[in-house]
């Protein structure tokens, strides 16, 4: 536990973790100040000291997940011709699940202030799923170009469908839910494997 007084180090990176572990171990129903800020081993204050109240604390965490997995859709473009494109893909998709990512941002949709700051901050220009889906259309464009995936692939399609569906998991997967992972690479597979090279 901190000492009161004393400062705590990637205060938001511990609290965002410590709200993880508690969703995906006991539900988002268990989710709540006191049970972060006792996951986090902190000072019961330090979240309202960092927040301006759950809700924005539970909406910060959902945007930082989604720009850390915008981060990762990004640099496929530094993979163009290098491994497998469903394994390139896999990757980040699968970032989208990771850590309760389920659990969590169902959780920022269930409390309408958060989800309302959620919306705001994407339609402000927030990283979300709209730059996972650019970044996985210009990876796919650049791959088709070396013939890595079918000739009739439309990247921009591909991508929509990929992150679109991704987003519907996402949303609608809680815990205790059959895994999302086996079906989200199906659907890799069935976009870019027919025909493509490896």
């Amino acid at each position: 536990m901190s000492p009161r007084g004393v400062a705590t180090p990637d205060v938001r990176e511990r609290l965002f973790a410590a709200a993880e572990r508690v969703v995906e171990r006991d539900g988002p129903g268990a989710l709540t100040s006191r049970s972060v800020t006792t996951e986090a081993g902190c000072a019961k204050g330090l979240l309202h000291a960092h927040f301006e109240g759950f809700d924005e604390f539970v909406a910060e965490l959902c945007l930082d997940r989604f720009a850390r997995t915008a981060v990762r859709a990004r640099a496929l473009a530094g993979l163009v011709g290098q491994g497998t494109v469903a394994g390139n893909l896999d990757t980040v998709v699968q970032a989208l699940f990771d850590s309760g990512g389920p659990a969590v941002s169902g959780l920022a949709m269930a409390r309408p202030a958060a989800a309302l700051r959620v919306r705001e901050a994407l339609a402000g220009g927030a990283a979300g799923f709209a730059a996972v889906e650019e970044a996985v259309a210009s990876y796919l464009e650049a791959e088709r170009g070396l013939g890595r995936t079918p000739a009739a692939l439309d990247p921009a399609t591909a991508a929509l469908a990929l992150v679109g569906t991704s987003h519907h998991l996402l949303m609608t997967t809680w815990p205790g839910s059959p895994d999302p992972r086996p079906a989200v690479r199906r659907l890799v597979t069935a976009l870019v494997a027919p025909g493509a090279a490896e």
